[in-house]
């Protein structure tokens, strides 16, 4: 017998699936129903996954759940593995069009690493469902999965670099900061959010905003250089 997921995703944050196709004369045209037939079985890999596991899911638990046939998802995926893939790509590319956008250099300092904070921690609780099923279940997809972590991670840091190098141009007050700096803080932000999501029933992960925030200042406000040399 085959448990469905018992948690839906939220729609329009991660993915937008729809609840029927329409047939007949409104019927979808050939690529708009590859689409959406797509989308359906991303998210319904994201509620499955997220309720019981990656490991031991089948092709037939995925389908049924999204109400799709076979046929449909070997369609739209190789295997369940380029599913997953294609699932974990789309939550990144989120996460990072979110942070990118939120970290504006006009901000003053404190306002710029709050901003960054909350469009991270923000967008993971605007849909729980999908964020446990990326952040923590998708751990057990052995090497592959924790490489496609690290690159993701890594876009991240890359993001959070650029953009801290306008600050420096806007003030030079700022000093430069390694990029395994902001590796190491995003390392450090992923694992606060990991343990709510894991731990708690209803994780509030916007509390973790200002003592994540104030961590982040405390540790980069000694990069001010003097003559070259840093100053404690």
């Amino acid at each position: 017998m085959i448990r469905l997921a018992r948690q839906a995703i939220k729609r329009g944050v991660f993915f937008s699936p729809r609840d029927e196709l329409p047939r007949g004369r409104h019927a979808l045209n050939r690529d708009d129903a590859f689409e959406a037939q797509r989308e359906r079985l991303l998210s319904a890999f994201c509620e499955v996954v997220a309720d019981q596991g990656l490991i031991g899911l089948t092709v037939t638990e995925l389908v049924a759940h999204a109400g799709v046939s076979r046929t449909a998802f070997y369609d739209c995926f190789d295997d369940l593995e380029t599913c997953s893939d294609s699932a974990y790509e789309r939550f990144i590319s989120v996460l990072v069009e979110r942070l990118f956008y939120a970290l504006d250099a006009d901000l003053e300092w404190e306002d710029y690493v709050e901003a960054g904070v909350r469009a991270y921690l923000g967008t993971l609780q605007s849909d729980p469902v999908v964020s446990r099923a990326m952040q923590i279940e998708m751990d057990a997809a052995g090497k592959t999965a924790r490489a496609r972590r690290r690159l993701a991670l890594n876009q991240m840091a890359d993001v959070i670099g650029s953009r801290y190098e306008v600050l420096m141009r806007e003030d030079p007050s700022f000093g430069p900061v390694p990029l395994e700096a902001h590796l190491a803080l995003i390392y450090g932000m992923r694992q606060l959010a990991c343990d709510a999501l894991d731990t708690e029933e209803e994780p509030d992960l916007l509390k973790l905003v200002e003592p994540t925030k104030r961590w982040i200042l405390a540790t980069v406000r000694g990069a001010p250089l003097v003559d070259g040399l840093e100053v404690d």
